[in-house]
């Protein structure tokens, strides 16, 4: 397995390519043939079918690989989940973060975890094909009923608040945030699943930074997720989440991986959620993706963040 570290020259190749997740709202989709072709071939590198068929598809990434990546605090506020607390992974893959989690040398804080041992969250994991391990099955036998669940063959869009309930931490690792084409209803289904005061944690690849000091990580080419606004102008993505009503969200951008990636705390601070609508104009089907949205309507402070 290539380890996820801060030199890791494949980054692109080891976390692009964990079980990703398509969230297609097909109503929302532009009338464009080729948007839907694109859409197709996705699907065809998801289940690597024909000419489309992706090496080295990776889905065990670790629970260190999930805490290098997220933004700090994540392995803080895992520590900090009791027994009454849940936890939601989004393209779980084999699930190997969740089993690094309850398995019994789990120590991201080794003192309190160690205090805290057998009473661990209950945690459950969406991917899109069934994927569990002996390992996975004699896990959750081990626990208590409804400790441990995976669910798969249905995405995110697709479940309800009464199927799955709520969470006190949400985590996504290059799942899909980096591969819906309908970024603003994923994360508005999402903030729907969080308790108050809950965080969603996730990452991007290759985008514009908050400071916007970075380029695109492959000459000639664009970003990988790009927003505009009025008249064209360029409004990033951390400017577009902090721009979510009830949520706060820290934003921290590295260039240790490459390519790049900007990691996002979203916290939901009260009920009243609006995520500011995104319509998508390109799709160019990727291991992540290639997306372009268009903000309808954005607000004076990201019309002001973009310049």
């Amino acid at each position: 397995m290539i380890a996820l570290n801060h030199t890791g020259v494949r980054l692109v190749v080891f976390l692009a390519l964990q079980t990703p997740w398509l969230e297609a709202a097909h109503s929302q989709q532009p009338a464009n043939p080729a948007f839907s072709q694109e859409i197709s071939r996705q699907e065809a590198i998801y289940w690597g079918t024909g000419d489309q068929a992706v090496e080295g598809y990776t889905v065990d990434r670790s629970l260190r690989d999930y805490t290098n990546a997220l933004p700090t605090g994540f392995d803080r506020a895992l520590a900090n989940l009791g027994p009454g607390d849940r936890w939601l992974d989004i393209g779980a893959g084999k699930g190997q973060a969740i089993l690094d989690y309850f398995a019994q040398d789990h120590d991201p804080f080794e003192a309190e975890a160690r205090e805290r041992r057998g009473m661990k969250a209950q945690v459950v994991a969406i991917s899109i094909e069934d994927r569990r391990t002996p390992l996975w099955q004699s896990t959750a036998a081990s626990l208590e009923a409804n400790k441990l669940q995976y669910l798969y063959n249905r995405r995110l869009r697709e479940y309800a608040l009464e199927d799955l309930g709520k969470f006190q931490i949400i985590t996504d690792v290059i799942g899909g945030f980096s591969y819906t084409d309908n970024l603003s209803q994923f994360v508005e289904k999402v903030l729907g699943f969080l308790n108050l005061n809950g965080s969603f944690f996730t990452l991007l690849q290759d985008v514009r930074s908050e400071a916007g000091t970075n380029r695109p990580h492959y000459a000639g080419s664009p970003y990988l997720t790009e927003i505009t606004g009025a008249g064209g102008s360029e409004v990033r993505v951390c400017s577009w989440l902090k721009s979510i009503s009830c949520v706060e969200v820290t934003c921290e951008f590295t260039t240790g991986w490459i390519p790049s990636i900007e990691a996002y705390r979203v916290r939901k601070v009260c009920n009243d959620v609006t995520v500011p609508a995104l319509f998508p104009l390109h799709y160019i089907a990727g291991t992540p993706p290639e997306r372009r949205y268009h903000l309808r309507n954005p607000s004076p402070a990201q019309t002001g963040a973009a310049r």
